[in-house]
């Protein structure tokens, strides 16, 4: 149903991907925004809906603010479209054709297409269909000769991809250069590999610290990823992106090109490359992970991912467990006369002249998942029967001080939110002003000048402080990730992977000693978030007897 707010409403459709190869400063998003918005006012529309799809291309027709644009044109919420030429709508001859000559004229929306000289209000344009036409050849033309010079740059040693997490451009070469802030996070991806953590105990010991996934940490940084899905947690690292990580090549310095193609100009989908086809340049970048340990990596994940117990099953805590004297992790290994038993020792134990421990620390898996079982079948009784009072102990005095933290943060981005727009608002004012000759060239030119940098530094401050509260907030967030997933585990039957994961950050083991008589061994465990606890020796909480003979006759028990 029409009414007097769509009347008055018009929408400006805004695009630009490199596919245009388009580099004029009147192609710019925030210079296609003004003229429109300066066209649309004068055209007697008061209000403006704007939709960007920015760095996407313009042969097809699925991006997100289009779509969007055009439910809202279904919906009546709007009587106008404004673009600055037809090419913004789209590079595809026979969809923008369906919109401009069928789906428009259907639902009653004006077209205004600066540049091209059309206004639909104005009579039919007998070169719209044309003016389409061209578009599409345009973009084919224009990826026949990127393909051509794609084939000259990647042949030459010019990387042709972005640089991957860890790297940034070279301002001063083709290359890339270490960005110091990412490569740390990717070595100790490369580090924690080494000694036995699986991927997803990776990724959640990374969200637990707050640690930006890439591509929040792109966004931090200002720069923008074409086809990177974003994680409404900014720290919501997962196995994937860790595994991703683990196999690129050009952490060691070398430049991969043609590993993927495409079939057509108007399939933007990427195909994997045949080897055959794909051209390495060794050593071309500087290295943030030695080639050596590269590879000792990728056979060791060849392989296998975890070493296996003879059933096959995999072993749940392999890189859990640390020991508790030298800090080393513990090395998951079989029995050679019965593989149905299995054991952790120091890792720093008997190497040699490296040695480092002097003690083997060895712990029977059977023995460590009853402990750990009944530990978290002692916790989730915890939380069951005293449920506030675990509750206090998670979230710690701390939270409440992060909480107003994040107050205070949340309401300076207000303010500056608020500023932000307002800034908008008198640019619009003094635009219309040099339009009707109250101000004159000069003073609008220093008073645009002085808000665009006012706007500049509002931006950048509006995404360091959005970066702070997603930090702050991922805290919160992990904590209550925590609590959900101890209630989770009220019934707890069977250790599982994922309950370890949630649940514990790591394990410190202890060598097993004499004591009155009986041979004891100490663990303690580190859960995600709150680190260690003492579980009180309350009435509906049970106590965690657990005790093991070995094949040596030796009892063993477990000592908190």
């Amino acid at each position: 149903m029409k009414n007097k707010t769509r009347d008055n409403t018009a929408s400006l459709y805004l695009r630009l991907s490199r596919d245009d190869n388009l580099e004029g400063e009147s192609y710019s998003i925030s210079n296609q925004k003004k003229l429109l918005t300066k066209v649309a006012k004068e055209k007697g529309y008061t209000n403006l809906l704007i939709y960007i799809d920015d760095g996407i291309s313009g042969v097809t027709m699925q991006r997100p603010d289009y779509i969007r644009m055009i439910e809202d044109f279904e919906n009546n919420k709007s009587s106008a479209l404004f673009v600055k030429d037809l090419s913004r709508i789209g590079r595809n001859y026979i969809e923008v054709g369906k919109l401009t000559e069928e789906f428009l004229p259907e639902h009653d929306i004006r077209l205004v297409a600066v540049s091209d000289g059309i206004d639909s209000q104005e009579g039919e344009s007998e070169f719209a269909p044309i003016k389409n036409l061209f578009n599409e050849w345009y973009a084919r033309d224009i990826s026949k000769k990127r393909r051509i010079s794609n084939k000259i740059k990647g042949n030459s040693g010019e990387p042709l991809g972005l640089p991957p997490y860890g790297y940034v451009k070279d301002p001063n070469g083709k290359g890339w250069i270490i960005d110091d802030e990412a490569a740390r996070i990717v070595r100790r991806i490369f580090d924690m590999t080494i000694n036995d953590y699986g991927t997803e105990q990776i990724a959640a010991i990374f969200q637990s610290e707050g640690i930006l996934t890439p591509v929040n940490y792109w966004l931090s940084k200002g720069i923008r990823k074409p086809n990177r899905k974003t994680n409404p947690n900014p720290c919501g690292w997962n196995s994937s992106t860790v595994y991703s990580i683990l196999n690129t090549q050009e952490y060691c310095g070398d430049i991969i090109n043609f590993k993927t193609y495409s079939k057509s100009y108007k399939n933007k989908k990427r195909y994997a490359n045949n080897p055959e086809n794909i051209v390495i340049f060794k050593d071309a970048n500087p290295a943030i992970i030695d080639r050596a340990v590269f590879e000792k990596i990728q056979s060791k994940r060849g392989k296998m991912r975890k070493r296996k117990t003879s059933t096959g099953e995999k072993n749940m805590f392999s890189g859990l467990l640390v020991c508790a004297d030298c800090g080393s992790n513990m090395s998951y290994h079989f029995n050679q006369g019965n593989h149905d038993i299995t054991y952790f020792n120091c890792s720093g134990y008997n190497k040699g002249k490296r040695k480092i421990c002097n003690s083997t620390h060895y712990i029977r898996t059977d023995f460590l998942e009853q402990v750990v079982l009944g530990e978290i079948k002692r916790l989730t009784k915890f939380a069951q029967k005293y449920e506030n009072e675990f509750a206090k102990h998670v979230m710690g005095a701390t939270m409440k001080n992060l909480e107003e933290e994040i107050s205070l943060k949340e309401k300076e981005l207000s303010k500056l939110q608020t500023r932000d727009k307002e800034i908008d608002v008198l640019y619009e004012k003094i635009y219309e002003d040099n339009a009707l000759g109250k101000i004159n060239d000069e003073r609008f030119a220093k008073l645009s000048s002085k808000y665009d940098e006012e706007q500049k530094e509002i931006g950048e401050k509006i995404k360091t402080l959005s970066a702070e509260i997603s930090k702050k907030k991922s805290k919160t967030i992990t904590s209550d990730m925590f609590l959900g997933a101890v209630r989770k585990c009220t019934r707890i039957k069977k250790l599982t992977p994922q309950i370890l994961n949630e649940l514990i950050e790591k394990i410190e083991v202890y060598q097993s000693e004499k004591i009155n008589g009986k041979t004891v061994q100490k663990l303690k465990i580190h859960y995600n978030c709150i680190g260690t606890m003492e579980i009180p020796s309350l009435k509906q909480i049970p106590d965690n007897n657990v005790k093991i003979r070995t094949r040596q006759g030796v009892d063993i028990e477990y000592s908190a």
